[in-house]
């Protein structure tokens, strides 16, 4: 049916909106993740802050240090956005469509409980689906130090040969051959729970606003504020 053909070409068309303004946020922002990685990996992270883990990397492996893993996580940003947008498009679509059915008032516009739901399932499928993808780029990310700092063999007096960085494929079946493949999901529960991230951040800014609003209006830069306190409590609490 055309109506369907449409709809389907605005879920490709936000999904691919989604994944196109991911690729360039990831691009420009891969150093400071590259840092939070080997923070979280790295058994020297206590006595360095971030300026200085940014020197010592690039001072052991070159500016490239900071972008190690790149690729897989630019495909896998592209993934995760597509995916997302086009199942939150999707349950959209079918909330709208079933709004419609029963004549309900202002059926165009989704209700907050239909908003956080369809955010769920758009946010389950995206995890299930790109899990794998982020389970390599952590481990090309965190173990480019390694392939830096084990060096091969050479004559006495020369210069230690580096290892060469495996690949993202080569990562990949490195993974499947040595931990087996149900490896690939590996922290996807936690991953899972994290889905409820933006479920409490706009539970919080509700509570917030309505305490706000008990007192004066509300006013847009109050919602700016709000809004980051929310987001930055949501976070906190589920940041394990």
């Amino acid at each position: 049916p055309p109506d369907a053909v449409s709809q389907q070409s605005d879920n490709v068309a936000h999904a691919l909106a989604g994944s196109g303004g991911g690729l360039i946020s990831m691009a420009l922002t891969y150093p400071l993740i590259t840092l939070s990685t080997r923070a979280q990996v790295e058994s020297k992270k206590a006595d360095t802050n971030v300026l200085q883990a940014a020197r010592k990397i690039i001072a052991r492996e070159g500016v490239r240090g900071l972008y190690a893993g790149l690729e897989s996580a630019l495909f896998g940003i592209s993934v995760t956005n597509f995916v997302y947008y086009y199942w939150y498009e999707w349950t959209r679509a079918a909330f709208i469509k079933a709004a419609k059915a029963a004549n309900r008032p202002n059926a165009s516009k989704l209700s907050t409980l239909e908003s956080m739901i369809a955010g769920a399932i758009a946010g389950s499928a995206t995890v299930l689906i790109t899990n794998p993808i982020w389970v390599v780029n952590t481990r090309m990310t965190a173990r480019k130090n390694e392939s830096d700092e084990s060096a091969l063999p050479t004559e006495a007096g020369a210069k230690p040969k580096k290892k060469l960085s495996p690949s993202t494929i080569g990562t990949l079946l490195a993974i499947i051959k040595d931990e087996g493949f149900m490896r690939l999901f590996a922290g996807v529960l936690p991953a899972l729970v994290l889905v409820i991230n933006p479920i409490l951040q706009y539970t919080i800014f509700e509570q917030l606003k309505q305490s706000v609003e008990k007192r004066r209006r509300v006013t847009p830069k109050d919602s700016f504020y709000l809004g980051a306190l929310g987001k930055l409590a949501a976070t906190t609490i589920t940041y394990p």
